[in-house]
């Protein structure tokens, strides 16, 4: 149906055969996966892996066409789709929120009565908040703040200081990443140690799997905003690409005060 011939706001997609592909190509690659973590060859899951990246791409340049050809996103579609990512982060902090439970569940006595006695438990040796955890503090505090910058850049139609905003941030963001890999590297507790290993890894290494898809996220923006795609009145993904940025800043500031500064100050709860 032409936009001549519409008579309603919404966007009835075409179909597609990507998703089905792209289903396929996931349960392949987890199916895969298990099988490499029970001894079989790792080859199987490289190719699912490729597969369903190769499927995102040709499915996600797809979307782009239909955002830029001028009639697909109207602006109840727009109003829609942003309320689809604040839906989708919502459901992102309570996927945090049962991770800094299992981790107040382990150290606050009035919360359980299986809270330990001491916190961190005796023979681990936590790392210093104020070392590397700080600096990615900074480091990803400033990210926010380039991104913020990109944003109202695009808003001003200056695309060449929203592209420097960006590359700016998705350089913070590779530097966040590679700095917690090397606090990984050196840290004293290994990923089986207990349940202080299990809380922390488990927490801050799901945000550092949301960093790393965030990192992704504004690179692609990186070269649509190179290429003209967005414009002061349209740029619904970069919109969303920021919201989720914030949003990964904001958990890791829970992050760091509760579990490096709170969890590894050294602590006896109060029986």
């Amino acid at each position: 149906m032409s936009s001549s011939e519409r008579t309603h706001p919404y966007h009835l997609v075409n179909p597609s055969k990507w998703p089905f592909f792209g289903a396929m190509s996931a349960l392949t690659m987890a199916i895969t996966g298990i099988w490499y973590m029970q001894g079989g060859p790792i080859f199987g899951f490289l190719i699912a892996t490729a597969l369903l990246i190769a499927v995102s791409y040709v499915w996600w340049r797809d979307v782009t066409v239909e955002a830029m050809n001028g009639v697909d996103h109207t602006p109840t579609v727009r109003h829609g789709l942003r309320m689809g990512m604040v839906l989708f982060i919502t459901s992102e902090v309570m996927f945090f929120f049962a991770f800094f439970w299992a981790f107040f569940d382990q150290t606050v006595p009035f919360i359980t009565r299986t809270a330990h006695d001491v916190w961190p438990p005796a023979g681990v040796v936590p790392l210093d908040a104020w070392t590397l955890p700080f600096l990615n503090t900074l480091i990803l505090l400033t990210s926010g703040a380039t991104v913020t910058y990109a944003h109202h850049a695009i808003m001003k139609g200056d695309r060449a200081k929203c592209f420097n905003g960006l590359l700016l941030t998705v350089i913070l963001g590779v530097l966040f990443t590679a700095t917690q890999a090397y606090e990984y590297v050196h840290a004293t507790f290994g990923f089986k140690d207990g349940i202080y290993s299990s809380t922390f890894y488990l927490a801050t290494g799901f945000h550092g799997f949301h960093v790393i898809v965030g990192t992704i996220f504004l690179t692609v923006c990186l070269f649509r905003v190179k290429r003209g795609h967005f414009t002061p009145e349209a740029h619904i993904g970069f919109e969303a690409a920021a919201w989720y940025w914030h949003f990964v800043d904001v958990v890791w500031l829970f992050l760091f005060v509760c579990i490096y500064w709170w969890g590894g100050s050294g602590y006896v709860p109060a029986s």
